[in-house]
């Protein structure tokens, strides 16, 4: 990620609201954002606008869900894509021409 990040970074974390908005974010992502996805799926509501999934391929997501794209795909338009990208949890950090390459093919005005 780079030093001048990495301190950044290191100084988030020590702040305590930091560390408190981080763990409602998770939090929310197990609880109340999970609930309205269900609700949503039932009610087969879908993303109508383009959709592009990128993950890290040193991170836990294709360990957590398997086929990544996958879980995306039902609720996706026309528009859908993405893939993997080589680096760690902080992807814009670790990887950013990797990551500025996906997002600049994909969004692309065609």
């Amino acid at each position: 990620m780079g030093a001048e990040a990495y301190e950044d970074f290191r100084s988030a974390v020590h702040d305590p609201a930091t560390v408190h908005a981080m763990c409602e974010d998770y939090r929310a992502g197990l609880g109340v954002d999970r609930a309205h996805d269900d609700t949503d799926q039932r009610a087969g509501r879908r993303i109508d606008c383009a959709l592009q999934v990128l993950w890290a391929t040193r991170d836990d997501m294709a360990d957590l869900y398997g086929d990544v794209l996958g879980v995306w795909r039902d609720w996706a338009g026309s528009r859908f894509d993405g893939g993997p990208i080589d680096s760690g949890h902080h992807m814009a950090e670790e990887a950013p021409e990797a990551l500025a390459a996906a997002l600049l093919d994909f969004w692309r005005v065609r």
